[in-house]
């Protein structure tokens, strides 16, 4: 087949000291120094990539220490629709503290959490829609490329519910590391699926990034 374009999702590193903090898409530091994996991913993706990152610090952080470690190619364009999900008034806060306040949309959030936005926020149903869009946008301008794609939890989620057609609520389910490898290709020949038609094949959700590695 022709055509095809392969997506690499790379979750940004572990972010630093928000346990229990809802962070969502603000903007908070991550810890580089695990320099092994830096390495190992510099060696797994694809030479000659289209990169991308979101405009939070803790993807371009990620980027620019892929490439310090070897990689080769073009630094990373920032497309802010692959952003985090938007928590509103709920970022910088911790759960326990929103729960204690009282806010009404809290209970009502646990009952549906795939498609209840926080106060001012978007939900994951949101997200995916978000992510859908800038997904058929960037696979049109890039068409048959590589595309490295640093992101967040969230969005690799709404990736992965975008290539199965998983409902958000099924999608919530996908666990994804922080560094870790997530491959879906677009196959434009294939069954159609999504606003971008054709169809997706998927190479592997959640990969840890060691080698050798199985491409």
């Amino acid at each position: 087949m022709t055509g095809i374009t392969r997506w690499w999702w790379v979750r940004h590193a572990p972010v630093i000291g928000v346990d229990g903090v809802i962070y969502g898409c603000e903007d908070i530091p991550c810890d580089t120094s695990d320099g092994e994996r830096f390495t190992s991913l510099a060696a797994i993706l694809p030479a000659d990539a289209v990169w991308l990152t979101s405009n939070l610090s803790r993807t371009r952080d990620t980027a620019a220490a892929i490439f310090a470690a070897g990689m080769a190619g073009a630094g990373p364009r920032i497309e802010p629709d692959l952003a985090e999900q938007n928590f509103g008034r709920w970022q910088g806060r911790r759960w326990a503290d929103v729960k204690s306040i009282g806010d009404p949309v809290y209970d009502a959030f646990w009952r549906a959490p795939a498609v209840t936005a926080p106060p001012g926020g978007e939900s994951f149903a949101d997200l995916i829609a978000r992510v859908d869009a800038a997904i058929a946008r960037l696979t049109r301008e890039h068409a048959g490329s590589d595309i490295v794609a640093v992101a967040h939890g969230g969005t690799v989620r709404a990736a992965v519910a975008v290539a199965l057609g998983l409902p958000p609520i099924n999608a919530l389910a996908v666990k994804v590391d922080t560094l870790s490898l997530t491959r879906l290709d677009h196959i434009p020949d294939g069954p159609e699926a999504g606003r971008l038609g054709g169809g997706w094949r998927v190479v592997g959700v959640n990969m840890p990034v060691v080698l050798p590695f199985e491409r």
